[in-house]
């Protein structure tokens, strides 16, 4: 007994997972609705990344554009290797200062020799006078010598004294080290900062229009590839229901053929309805199968991945046919991001014409700094780094350039203009757009509320027909032809939700407001 309970256990676990394969193929679909299709189209939309990435640059760019009204500080630094140095002595001071010993020795000797024949006068004058000679003459000698001597040094100390001189006015400027540390503080340029700061915040509203701009472009593709995926869906259920009903009838002239109360020809049209009904479900299935690859390439699935619509197996397309409310203009005009982009671009083009218009005006900046340098000249020609601090105005002025900012001042203007008028024309043609789109929003609902009230009627034509065929009152031909009206009523109807849908999708993005 437990043996065979075992055994049962067994093969429900078995049979179990024989299910689960078979379920799990099924179940393994994604059910996407709308929403999440659109969520998955963004986030898998290159062109939505790029905008985004727009978006930080343009941040970025307003950021930097701020730093404008602060003080920036550079630092320089520079080393120049020269072939010959600075001299302020040219090269005959310098053998003059380095030879000034012997310069002076041709004076000094012929002073020496002066006083040489003054002490020998003097010797003669003395000797008249009976005094010795010989000790005069022995101090003149010592005289002499001592002068000799002291000639001698005097012209070695002279020039060394010079040479030191000639040495200290040497500059020794073949290699030159300098820096300096310089603090730039804008007082006024004119109004181009302001006009930047500006620009740049317009550059990055321009950016976030773009972006909404691509975004809702995005969304207005994913709409209309999901609505057609599910009128294909719809078309396809409706094709296998009529291939059954052409086979049924099919079935039954046939059976009325052999009884002998149908003719060959009738079952031979029929056969042909036949052929036709499942050509058209191959097709539509085609259809089917290619719009859903399109869906899945945009929503960022594998072409191939299995998937399922909410809206696939809805009765109704379209529960409401209520009339729109009477569009408003206005909103369009404050939503539409190509219109605000358009805005931006006009504002820019006055911004760069308030740019232009600066460099016409006086620019004043406040500067300070550090600089040093080796050599240096603070306390003589030093070779060692040392330095001062500064500050300084610095005012410009432009006086005459040949009309080259007034010709780009025009230009400027010329584009700004130009851009109100591409704002005005685009202005006119979503007025129109937003007025057509919010038309074709009621003519769709109009041949909706048409094509359900068609419906009815051929329901009721074919079930007349099918009443007259069965009663033997009524040919095949005429059961075929209330086919086909039935299939061609049910195929209006669903051409006419999907209109609706995709005409409510279009006055949503002509009035900006599709989200």
């Amino acid at each position: 007994m437990m043996n065979r309970s075992k055994r049962i256990a067994v093969l429900g676990s078995v049979f179990i997972a024989q299910c689960a394969l078979f379920i799990t193929p099924a179940m393994a679909q994604q059910l996407l609705t709308l929403d999440s299709c659109r969520a998955m189209a963004l986030r898998n939309n290159k062109q939505v990344s790029a905008d985004q990435l727009k978006q930080q640059v343009a941040a970025n760019l307003r950021r930097s554009a701020r730093t404008k009204y602060l003080p920036h500080v550079s630092a320089l630094g520079t080393y120049q290797w020269t072939s010959e140095e600075l001299s302020l002595l040219n090269d005959e001071q310098k053998t003059s200062l380095s030879n000034l010993g012997t310069t002076m020795a041709g004076p000094m000797q012929t002073l020496g020799t002066g006083l040489q024949t003054q002490l020998g006068q003097l010797g003669q004058m003395l000797g008249q006078m009976g005094m010795p000679m010989d000790a005069f003459q022995q101090m003149a000698g010592q005289m002499q010598q001592q002068m000799g001597q002291t000639m001698t040094g005097v012209t070695g100390l002279l020039n060394t004294e010079g040479q030191k001189i000639v040495d200290a006015f040497r500059t020794d400027t073949r290699n030159i080290f300098a820096g300096s540390i310089v603090v730039t503080q804008p007082l006024f340029l004119g109004g181009s900062i302001v006009a930047l700061n500006r620009m740049a915040d317009l550059n990055e509203q321009l950016a976030g229009n773009r972006a909404e701009a691509g975004r809702q472009a995005v969304i207005y593709g994913t709409d209309q590839v999901y609505w057609q995926v599910v009128s294909l869906k719809h078309k396809k259920r409706l094709a296998e229901s009529f291939l059954e009903v052409v086979k049924k009838l099919d079935d039954d002239v046939q059976k009325m053929i052999t009884e002998g109360v149908a003719t060959r020809s009738e079952g031979l049209s029929v056969s042909v309805k036949v052929s036709e009904a499942e050509m058209a479900v191959q097709q539509v299935d085609d259809g089917l199968t290619l719009s859903k690859m399109l869906l899945c390439q945009m929503i960022g699935l594998p072409m191939n991945e299995p998937i399922t619509l909410a809206d696939e197996d809805s009765e109704q397309i379209v529960t409401s046919v209520a009339l729109p409310a009477q569009p408003a203009v206005e909103q369009a005009m404050t939503q539409r991001p190509e219109l605000k982009m358009l805005e931006n671009t006009v504002e820019m083009a006055h911004q760069a014409t308030n740019i232009l218009k600066a460099a016409n005006l006086p620019q004043l900046a406040l500067t300070g700094g550090y600089a040093v340098s080796n050599p240096n000249v603070l306390n003589g020609f030093e070779k060692k780094f040392a330095g001062f601090w500064n500050v300084g105005v610095l005012l410009r002025i432009p006086i005459w350039n040949w009309g080259d900012n007034m010709y780009k001042v025009r230009a400027s203007k010329g584009a700004a203009a130009i851009a109100s008028l591409e704002l005005e024309e685009a202005r006119e043609k979503i007025e129109l757009q937003v007025n057509q789109t919010s038309f074709k929003v009621t003519e769709a609902q109009k041949r909706l509320a048409m094509a359900q009230a068609n419906i009815a009627k051929a329901e009721e034509n074919l079930r007349t027909a099918n009443v007259g065929f069965r009663e033997g009152v009524i040919n095949a031909t005429t059961v075929m032809e209330a086919q086909t009206a039935w299939l061609q009523a049910q195929s209006q109807k669903i051409d006419a939700e999907i209109s609706v849908r995709l005409a409510q999708v279009d006055l949503e993005k002509a009035m900006g407001v599709l989200r």
